[in-house]
């Protein structure tokens, strides 16, 4: 891509296997960007995206999804996770299905993680300058949805998933330079997001994290506020979305290998029916 040019992740929890597959037909037609920012599972589809690894989110997010170390009930019994967070963002990367370190810190693409300080509900970005050699960490705290994961701590920051305080970054990589942006979405068009009816719960299990609890209650807002504004930089040519033609069956914690599979086929097959538009653009 040329400079200036931005990739730009929703997160999702499991529908991230869509990113996972339009990330497989960009790796196989060998287009990169300068720029790439993502939150929750689309920062972590990215990592392998830029560690040049093909197959190896596939392998990772459908592969390892019926291991009850991955997601399960009975992790959150044990440890009040339904993800296994150290098994994803430990054992996974440096036993199971190792990640290549190298080739993702010598990449000259710009990566940026976004999480949410639970402090202020603010979003809190993270570059390459920030996590240096921990983008791991980075990576589990933008990972790390509210009530199913515990808060991480940070850079002096407590914070969880970046999907509560920005969930499609495009502003960040508008505002860090890139005035044209490819984004993944994994919903499809016509998608907005409902005002939660869960709030007191989220007060009593955040009563100290009151900026936690104003961006919980407005997310669904910020959320729809973002669909919007990227449609319309789509209109201007400033945007080239790639999203679901239809309605998910996926849900963020699904555990069925087989409508995992169809979602990532679904968005190798989207994102090569897009390449001609995508040239083009």
């Amino acid at each position: 891509m040329n400079a200036n040019t931005g990739l730009v992740l929703e997160g999702g929890g499991m529908r991230g296997v869509y990113t996972a597959g339009v990330l497989e037909c960009f790796l196989e037609q060998g287009i990169q960007f300068p720029y790439v920012i993502g939150v929750s599972a689309g920062a972590c589809n990215a990592a392998s995206y830029l560690s040049k690894q093909k197959g190896r989110n596939k392998r990772v997010n459908i592969g390892l999804v019926t291991d009850p170390r991955y997601l399960s009930w009975q992790n959150f019994i044990r440890t009040r996770q339904f993800f296994g967070m150290d098994f994803i963002f430990n054992e996974v990367p440096n036993k199971i299905i190792p990640y290549n370190y190298e080739e993702f810190y010598k990449s000259d693409s710009e990566f940026i993680v976004g999480t949410t300080d639970c402090l202020t509900g603010d979003p809190v970005y993270f570059s390459r300058n920030d996590y240096g050699e921990d983008v791991l960490t980075a990576l589990k705290a933008s990972s790390s949805l509210p009530f199913i994961a515990p808060e991480i701590r940070f850079k002096e920051k407590i914070l969880l998933d970046g999907g509560i305080s920005d969930p499609i970054p495009i502003k960040k990589a508008q505002s860090d330079g890139n005035g044209r942006n490819v984004v993944v979405l994994t919903r499809n068009e016509g998608y907005l997001k409902k005002p939660s009816k869960l709030q007191f719960l989220v007060r009593r299990k955040y009563p100290k994290y009151t900026g936690l609890q104003n961006a919980l209650a407005t997310r669904y807002r910020k959320y729809n506020e973002s669909v919007r504004y990227v449609e319309e930089e789509e209109k201007k040519g400033n945007a080239l979305i790639i999203r679901p033609k239809q309605p998910l069956q996926v849900g963020r914690m699904e555990r069925n290998p087989q409508k995992l599979e169809n979602l990532y086929i679904q968005g190798y097959e989207d994102a090569n029916q897009a390449l001609a538009r995508l040239e083009a653009w």
